[in-house]
């Protein structure tokens, strides 16, 4: 990877992202897996903008590492699932 921001599993945080093949140090899903998504969206809860800027930096660190795909586009594996419209308390 080469955007700077480094991104690996650490001790501290279970569902982290392996680069660079960008899969979930826990349950070796897709990231962000689903118990990563849910804990984001906790996390985030207050300030999800913030979580759409934490997101596309990861989106655009994995664009750099992996290659293109025929699949799901990267921006709807990191992005396209978070919840729109007004956040409901």
């Amino acid at each position: 990877m080469t955007g700077g921001a480094e991104f690996s599993a650490s001790t501290t945080d279970d569902h982290a992202p392996l680069t660079p093949g960008w899969s979930c140090a826990t349950c070796g899903a897709e990231w962000p897996c689903a118990p990563k998504r849910a804990r984001l969206l906790e996390e985030y809860r207050a300030d999800r903008a913030m979580l759409s800027v934490y997101l596309g930096s990861c989106l655009a660190a994995a664009a750099e590492d992996l290659p293109p795909s025929r699949g799901p586009s990267l921006q709807d594996r990191f992005i396209g699932w978070l919840p729109r419209g007004p956040r409901v308390s």
